[in-house]
């Protein structure tokens, strides 16, 4: 495999302490919950990534992205072998405080949670860690 990442981007939403996140039905993350978000299309922005695979996953159309992090992500096989690479933008995004959320596309399940709740998930590295800054931000 090349080691070229795919562009990937995803979008924390937050409300009253709580992180929306889906719980993904596909590689890469199966099984895992995460903030949602996926794969760049050709010509996209990372930004615009975020905010289309956000209400892709959801139904709410989020705005106002600000980027928050970045990831280089590998996984390899048994072998050593790299198996997938991506290069992940993660944003804050804001959306209308009555949307409701609703699992679609990718995501299997969707729901909020405290960052409490979120280390006692099977989630990427990348979330607990991005959810433990914002928490750590507030106090």
């Amino acid at each position: 495999m090349t080691s070229n990442p795919t562009a990937a981007s995803s979008a924390i939403l937050e409300r009253d302490g709580r992180f929306l996140l889906v719980l993904r039905r596909n590689p890469p993350s199966a099984d895992m919950y995460a903030f949602p978000g996926g794969r760049a299309e050709l010509g996209e922005t990372p930004d615009q990534t975020a905010l289309r695979e956000f209400e892709e996953e959801t139904g709410i159309r989020a705005r106002n992205p600000e980027i928050f992090a970045t990831y280089d992500l590998k996984q390899h096989g048994a072998d050593g072998r790299l198996t997938s690479h991506f290069f992940l933008s993660v944003f804050r995004v804001e959306a209308d405080g009555d949307s409701v959320a609703a699992a679609a596309d990718d995501a299997a399940a969707v729901g909020w949670f405290t960052v409490n709740e979120i280390r006692r998930l099977p989630t990427p590295q990348s979330v607990l860690e991005c959810a433990e800054r914002l928490a750590a931000a507030r106090t």
